[in-house]
């Protein structure tokens, strides 16, 4: 028995590392994670070095953990500026930790990958492997049920709650069957939005991964990339990530393009998942009028609808998705920290975090715009 680290994740075979996943979610398939790392997102340089964990017995692997050590929090989604901060302030070393997680994407899944009884053992091991490598944390971000379950009763991780907003399709037949169910108030400020869209001239089209073709993707980067360079950032993603899932995943992305008098002006990127629409990438080459709520949020809400997806995450925070029907959903995060004095401070602050964000959950469900008794989504 022995814990086992991959610094790429080319060096395990596809089909014995989706095999551990019990979800099959695209997310932490063999197939995303190694574009990644293949297509320079990752690697040196850019503070993802790529620590992937393996539980091995008699040959054979029965539990994983996507890692990385990190040395900044960028890219992550669940901030931890302030610890680091405060760890610099007392002369200790935060950086680098390491990160269970999917790079660059807030969505919650299988973190610890196989057996429950093997990732015990992994878990175990996890304390002796910071150790070796110097390290002063663990974090798994984003986590499920099933880590929950392991991880809540080990005194040493701590938990931490988080709030997205997601949208639920309980069987529309049509985006008019959601605006019924909506007060009459809002109804109209949705309608309002979306017929400013159109007298713009906009029409929109959906294409899959097998639809896309290489002057697709150059359009696709140019405006993922700009609402970086907006800001006077680097984009996390390479031109080369998009083609290189394309041609190893095509089945799961979804993009759709926005075009005024035939000219495409702005795109979402998406993924499918089951019966999940995770909207992941938004970008425009001009700005226009509401066109990022109609592109973002209304085309992911009618598409989830004309095929048959239950539940649309449109991407981490933006309290302004509540009035459009995105309901407040609870995350989770658990952290590991072995210096005793920084564990208890952290416990501490979590734990006033966790009623502030539990509160804050229950509030915004005030703010939805559903008519009583209509709103019907995932309970906090």
């Amino acid at each position: 028995m022995s814990l086992t680290l991959l610094t790429q994740l080319a060096d395990i075979p596809a089909r014995q590392w989706d095999a551990l996943i019990p979800d099959g979610g695209s997310f932490t398939r063999h197939a995303f994670l190694s574009t990644l790392e293949e297509s320079g997102c990752l690697g040196q340089g850019t503070g993802w070095q790529p620590e992937h964990l393996l539980w091995t017995e008699e040959g054979n692997v029965l539990a994983a953990m996507p890692g990385y050590r990190k040395s900044h929090s960028r890219g992550e989604y669940v901030f931890d500026f302030a610890w680091a901060e405060a760890c610099q302030r007392a002369g200790l070393p935060y950086y680098p930790k390491w990160l269970a997680a999917v790079p660059f994407s807030p969505v919650t899944g299988a973190r610890l990958l196989g057996s429950a009884e093997a990732g015990k053992k992994l878990l175990a091991a996890l304390p002796g492997f910071l150790q070796q490598r110097g390290l002063l944390s663990a974090h798994i971000n984003f986590s499920d049920l099933h880590a929950r379950n392991l991880l809540s009763g080990e005194a040493h991780w701590l938990p931490r709650l988080g709030c997205q907003y997601h949208w639920h399709n309980p069987g529309y037949r049509d985006f008019q069957d959601f605006l019924d169910t909506l007060m009459s108030r809002k109804r109209k400020q949705i309608r309002k939005e979306r017929e400013l869209v159109a007298r713009q001239g906009f029409a929109f089209e959906w294409l899959n991964g097998e639809q896309l073709s290489e002057a697709h993707w150059d359009f696709v980067y140019a405006c993922y990339a700009n609402t970086y360079a907006v800001r006077g950032q680097r984009p996390y993603l390479t031109r080369r990530f998009f083609s290189l899932l394309a041609e190893k995943m095509p089945e799961a992305i979804r993009v759709v393009l926005a075009t005024q008098h035939g000219m495409a002006v702005a795109m979402a990127f998406s993924l499918v998942d089951g019966t999940t629409l995770y909207g992941r990438y938004w970008g425009c080459l001009e700005e226009f009028n509401r066109l990022h709520f109609e592109t973002c949020f209304y085309q992911g809400m009618d598409y989830a609808i004309a095929n048959g997806l239950t539940r649309f995450d449109a991407g981490a925070q933006g309290e302004h998705k509540l009035i459009r029907g995105f309901e407040p959903v609870i995350t989770e995060s658990w952290h590991y920290l072995r210096h005793e004095g920084l564990h208890e401070a952290v416990a501490h602050f979590l734990q006033q975090e966790r009623e502030g964000v539990i509160a804050w959950a229950e509030e915004a469900r005030t703010a939805l715009p559903y008519r009583q008794g209509d709103a019907g989504g995932e309970p906090l």
